[in-house]
């Protein structure tokens, strides 16, 4: 298998160089946080290497929590000032922080209710209480 030359990668060479599927730099041209540099003669469409370093960045950005709806601010902002960090950058993770400490509240409820649940089948002698429990909340709702 060759390299690719970063100066004109086709979309199966950006994603192999960025360990993607090229389902991932389609969706991401979708959501226009990625385009291509310019165009092959046939029309393939033709990727630099600051296209592979925007891709590095999108998916580095997504493994630590950041939306991307986020990725695309950060984007950009693309700048190394630091006034710009500690306002707008730091918006941004104040807003992912407090929606993760939400979710992080929401999946200790899920636990506690699903640890309750898994007590409650350990101990039923029979007649599962769990599905006993779930199907009466159908009924309920299919009554309201």
């Amino acid at each position: 298998m060759k390299s690719p030359d970063f100066a004109s990668m086709t979309i199966s060479e950006l994603a192999r160089a960025a360990s993607v599927p090229t389902t991932t730099v389609r969706y991401y041209e979708r959501a226009e946080l990625l385009m291509p540099s310019s165009r092959s003669g046939a029309g393939y469409r033709l990727y630099g290497k600051a296209a592979l370093e925007r891709l590095q960045f999108i998916r580095a950005a997504q493994s630590v929590g950041f939306a991307l709806d986020d990725v695309s601010a950060l984007l950009a902002l693309e700048t190394n000032e630091a006034p710009l960090c500690q306002t707008e950058v730091a918006s941004i993770l104040e807003k992912r922080l407090a929606e993760t400490e939400a979710r992080l509240r929401d999946l200790k409820q899920v636990k506690a209710h699903l640890s309750a649940a898994l007590t409650r089948c350990r101990s039923s002698n029979g007649e599962c209480a769990v599905m006993k429990e779930l199907s009466s909340k159908r009924k309920t709702r299919r009554t309201r």
